[in-house]
């Protein structure tokens, strides 16, 4: 772990608020905090852990935000978003016997196919339309499976949520912004728990980052319900790609290695 000082905690605190930001527009924030702290010389698996903490005052924040603003009822999705914190968990759970070079490899390229997906679908909008899946089949399945990765690996998991809900369960853009919210806050409440048990949190470090999370989600939901699908759509589209191409910038990336680039 690196000093503790009042700059590195201005830096990470400056991170987290526009993780935050990004986040509860379009997700994607895990590329911004994970990287920061790398950089200010955590160890991997404590930034891991203590990304978690800090997440949750984040997707906590837009939860109650948008939950306020009348897009999610928070009581009939409780067992979606218990169904993702179990994924979650057991995510966490199973991270070291997961191969994560397939996870390194295949996520650049599901990133890809969504940015395209949501930036040449021309008819998506903040109104509902045809469902595809019952919600409890959806809950049952899609949810924590979204919610395992998240556990497991986790950047991107917004954006994976946003395309189940918007493929599958029917929701408009701003419907399925706030729904992901709430369920990504479950899933980050999964696999926190199962890294605070094993230690691996930097709790101090962790709660600073949370409140910049916390001040950063609300000023991200509040233009999201303002702006809706105009904001939503665009931004989702460049979250992505941008995630993408930072995760095939990683010398060590599989698909790097196996083209020789």
């Amino acid at each position: 772990m690196p000093e503790i000082t009042l700059a590195l905690l201005a830096f990470l605190f400056a991170a987290a608020f526009l993780a935050g930001f990004i986040d509860a527009i379009a997700g994607g924030g895990g590329m911004i905090t994970v990287p920061a702290m790398l950089i200010a010389g955590f160890a991997p698996i404590e930034t891991l852990g203590t990304n978690k903490l800090q997440s949750l005052f984040g997707s906590g924040s837009a939860t109650l935000a948008y939950a306020r603003g009348g897009h999610v009822e928070l009581k009939t999705q409780l067992p979606m978003a218990l169904m993702s914190a179990l994924g979650a968990a057991l995510g966490a759970v199973l991270t070291t016997f997961i191969p994560g070079d397939v996870l390194k490899a295949l996520m650049p390229l599901l990133l890809i196919a969504i940015a395209l997906y949501f930036g040449f679908k021309p008819r998506i909008s903040d109104d509902d339309q045809h469902r595809r899946i019952t919600p409890f089949l959806f809950g049952l399945t899609i949810v924590p499976l979204i919610g395992f990765y998240d556990g497991v690996f986790g950047p991107g998991t917004g954006s994976f949520f946003m395309l189940a809900f918007v493929t599958l369960a029917g929701f408009g853009l701003l419907k399925a912004t706030a729904h992901t919210k709430m369920l990504n806050f479950a899933s980050n409440i999964g696999a926190f728990l199962v890294f605070a048990i094993s230690g691996m949190i930097s709790w101090q470090t962790g709660l600073v980052m949370g409140a910049g999370q916390f001040l950063g989600a609300q000023l991200g939901s509040k233009l999201a319900m303002r702006s809706g699908a105009k904001i939503i759509k665009p931004l989702l589209v460049v979250t992505c790609i941008a995630l993408a191409v930072k995760l095939l910038s990683d010398p060590a990336n599989p698909v790097r290695i196996w083209l020789g680039v």
